[in-house]
């Protein structure tokens, strides 16, 4: 019976199911869930900002394992996995590498969201040869206009929503009007469905930390985009306020044969917004 099969030999495929497992790597243990069936290449969830294996919304998870190996992990520092979050998005992208290793994998697809996004861009600028296909959502490039401001926009949002008692990611994520406010309980009604065995959230040091390095990214010396060679797919909400949107297509004309789908009237939560159009083509994108 492989590891993630259930009593009966039926394959998890439901991410509110997932078992939590850990490994240790270089003195850190990694918490980290996985479904779907268990053979050819897995693909590696690289999370968001402030975000534990908790946040990772079953709509998009779910389709994807339905028949590929899906691992979600806890960055170091984060949630359940032990030791110090790194104080620079490359260094992340070496924890990110670290644990992709310590599970034996040679090769992965990558599904990254935001912060997630760019700890992905700088692992496949050092290890070209461990990522064949990559999606890139809410994110930015290194350098990237303006993503420095997530630090002031993000404690803004967080008070906004400390002020009327809600999830942080309500204001962050989607558009404040008659369709982005339903999409944002959706999604964290959505987040809540498991109900065992839930994450640590992260601490607060670790989410300045976190800040303090998407800053540093916004604020570097852009990388060459040019080397990535592998197929992209890039997407977004038209009205991102954490990462603009206009960081999206930007990446799309430097990642050579890269696809682009910009979704209306939403946010840095397009994807989930738009789970129901987005989940499809990630699968097909995935799986071509």
């Amino acid at each position: 019976m492989s590891s993630f099969d259930t009593p009966n030999g039926s394959v998890v495929t439901s991410y509110a199911k997932a078992a939590t497992r850990t490994i240790t790597a270089g003195g850190v243990t990694y918490a980290y869930r996985e479904l779907g069936p268990k053979a050819g290449i897995p693909v590696v969830f690289f999370v968001h900002l402030a975000a534990t294996l908790d946040n990772w919304d079953p709509h998009i998870v779910d389709p994807i394992a339905k028949n590929r190996h899906v691992i979600t992990f806890d960055q170091r520092g984060v949630g359940a996995s032990t030791g110090q979050v790194p104080d620079s998005i490359e260094a992340m992208a070496d924890v990110a590498y670290t644990f992709i290793k310590a599970l034996g994998f040679d090769q992965v697809d990558v599904f990254s969201f935001s912060m997630g996004g760019m700890i992905a861009q700088d692992l496949l600028l050092k290890h070209p040869d461990l990522v064949r296909k990559l999606v890139l959502a809410g994110t930015g490039p290194r350098g990237g206009k303006d993503i420095d401001k997530v630090v002031g926009t993000t404690y803004w949002d967080v008070l906004r929503a400390t002020l009327t008692r809600s999830d942080p990611k309500e204001f962050l994520f989607f558009n404040r009007n008659a369709t982005g406010k339903p999409a944002a309980k959706a999604f964290i009604k959505r987040l809540q469905e498991r109900t065992v065995d839930r994450d640590k959230p992260i601490s607060t040091k670790a989410f300045q930390t976190q800040l303090k390095a998407i800053r540093k990214f916004g604020r570097s010396a852009p990388s060459d985009l040019s080397r990535l060679t592998h197929p992209t797919l890039i997407a977004n909400g038209d009205n991102d306020r954490m990462v603009p949107s206009v960081l999206s297509g930007d990446l799309h004309r430097r990642i050579k044969g890269s696809e682009l789908i910009i979704y209306p009237d939403s946010g840095h939560g397009g994807i989930f917004q738009f789970h129901d159009r987005f989940s499809p083509v990630a699968v097909e994108f995935l799986a071509r």
